[in-house]
């Protein structure tokens, strides 16, 4: 069986972070403690190097930092509502919401078509707004498995 994309414990709700990079951390603690990836430090290291080739901020107060790597056991998306908005490099100011996704070294068709799904769903203000105000971790874990997870 195939775990599913995201879940609650993949989801952190009003999270503090001073920068991109604490942002990622957190993502990366809660894939970490769910067992999704077996090396936090060495999974931080192929996302910074992927963010160094070029920042994953998008409008729309949107971060997206994303990574293949040899630490990821199965494809997998962390969710951040970041309670105050950290520069993440997109033209019209920082994000409040951070999708990381990653994905195991050879699954270049997943990491891409998860990607291509949360684009397509992060250009509607509706949706980034319902996750936003959604309520707690299982709401949001609950709106992204619905919107964002090709059925």
């Amino acid at each position: 069986m195939s775990l599913p994309l995201t879940s609650a414990d993949l989801v952190g709700v009003d999270l503090a972070a001073a920068d991109r990079d604490d942002a990622t951390r957190r993502l990366i603690d809660l894939l970490a403690a769910a067992g999704r990836v077996t090396d936090a430090d060495g999974f931080h290291a192929d996302v910074r190097a992927r963010e160094a080739q070029m920042a994953t901020g998008m409008p729309g107060g949107v971060g997206l930092p994303h990574a293949r790597s040899e630490h990821v056991t199965a494809p997998s998306l962390a969710v951040g509502k970041l309670r105050e908005p950290v520069d993440w490099g997109a033209p019209d100011g920082p994000a409040r919401l951070v999708f990381l996704i990653a994905a195991p070294a050879g699954g270049d068709a997943d990491h891409l078509q998860i990607l291509a799904a949360l684009a397509r769903r992060l250009v509607h203000e509706s949706f980034r707004q319902s996750l936003l105000d959604a309520p707690d971790a299982a709401t949001v874990a609950e709106i992204v498995q619905r919107e964002v997870v090709p059925s």
